[in-house]
């Protein structure tokens, strides 16, 4: 529920998924995935190496059907909707996207040809408010005067921020972020993580979902948490109360620390 004016409003369902389950060959990568993501919420994906993290994402995407499940994205189920005219209302950022970006394409317009769902500029036309957003957004993300800049002459750390800058361009209803950190020195990842921190915290923000490995890149405003292994939820629900000790440790199968101090989380073995 939201308050505003004073009164109690239903805060409208994002993306809700109810018995999913993704398979391959014989394996489940997801088996029996319940959740939902309701607009205002931020949600962090938390879980070792092959939990199925990615393959969420990619089905919250619109870029994954699942095996069996129902999944209900923005009012449209999966399966029953054009993905092509859904997709343009989801703003995706992942190394997936990093691979298919030309070294010689420049900066701008690598974030303005998201309005067109297509990588770099061909044809397509473009008025002075998409021109201006692209702008506005290369800026929010600490890069100002870079817009005639190359990609290939950009820091990780910097083509990271790039790519947030493209999933914001459609002002999407839902925003996911799949390992935004990964790769990144310290100077790089506290950047990030700082205008990751801007983006959650901002009310009008969309509703978001960030997939990480690591807590210490877990930015201030995130409200929800999810931890997977094995393909299946351990535990889902606010953040303070999920991301703790006894559930990581379980789900990394050692004993671990889990702090929260200064609006960030930090994760240490156990002695």
């Amino acid at each position: 529920m939201s308050l505003i004016h004073g009164k109690f409003l239903p805060m409208s369902a994002v993306a809700q998924l109810a018995g999913v389950g993704v398979r391959r060959g014989n394996r489940w990568i997801l088996d029996n995935v319940d959740l939902d993501v309701v607009d205002g919420q931020r949600w962090v994906l938390v879980g070792p190496n092959g939990a199925g993290k990615t393959t969420l994402l990619q089905v919250l995407g619109a870029q994954l059907h699942p095996t069996v499940g129902l999944v209900e994205i923005l009012d449209e189920i999966l399966g029953a909707v054009d993905v092509f005219e859904l997709r343009p209302r989801i703003g995706m950022a992942s190394s997936a996207l990093a691979h298919r970006i030309p070294e010689s394409e420049h900066i701008g317009n690598i974030v303005v040809s998201a309005a067109w769902a297509v990588v770099g500029r061909w044809r397509e036309a473009y008025d002075d408010q998409d021109l201006a957003r692209a702008g506005v957004l290369l800026e929010q993300m600490g890069l100002v005067g870079m817009v005639d800049r190359t990609w290939g002459t950009l820091s990780e750390g910097e083509r990271k921020r790039v790519e947030i800058a493209r999933a914001l361009m459609t002002d999407p209803e839902l925003l996911l972020l799949d390992e935004p950190a990964a790769g990144l020195d310290l100077a790089g990842r506290e950047q990030l993580v700082e205008v990751l921190s801007a983006i959650f915290s901002d009310p009008d923000a969309p509703a978001s979902v960030l997939v990480t490995h690591h807590l210490e890149e877990i930015p201030a405003g995130v409200t929800h948490a999810l931890v997977m292994k094995g393909g299946r939820i351990v535990a889902a629900g606010p953040v303070e109360t999920t991301l703790t000790s006894e559930v990581l440790s379980g789900a990394f199968d050692m004993p671990l620390t889990v702090n929260h101090a200064d609006g960030r989380w930090n994760a240490r073995a156990a002695h």
